[in-house]
């Protein structure tokens, strides 16, 4: 008997304040990233399954944002200012 199976994992990268785009305020947002897993024996192997998505703490609006946008939001320089108002 083979045992298999999916798990989900979810890591928060950072806090950031942007502007909600749902009740449009100036709210911190996590920015975190959801990997699933396969799994063979309870033994995760590989990722098979990567989104990134921002959430508002003031209203809890949810919004995936793509790996490049992720990466964007990340950085230390200022290009971060450019995509402040997309997320």
């Amino acid at each position: 008997m083979i045992i298999f199976g999916t798990k989900g994992y979810l890591y928060q990268l950072a806090m950031l304040t942007l502007v909600c785009g749902r009740c449009g305020t100036p709210a911190a947002h996590a920015l975190r990233k959801r990997v699933s897993k396969f799994t063979l024996f309870f033994v995760p192997l590989f990722p098979f399954s990567t989104k990134y998505t921002t959430q508002c703490t003031f209203c809890g609006a949810e919004q995936q944002v793509t790996k490049e946008q992720a990466e964007q939001l990340l950085a230390p320089d200022g290009t971060r200012a450019a995509t402040e108002n997309k997320a």
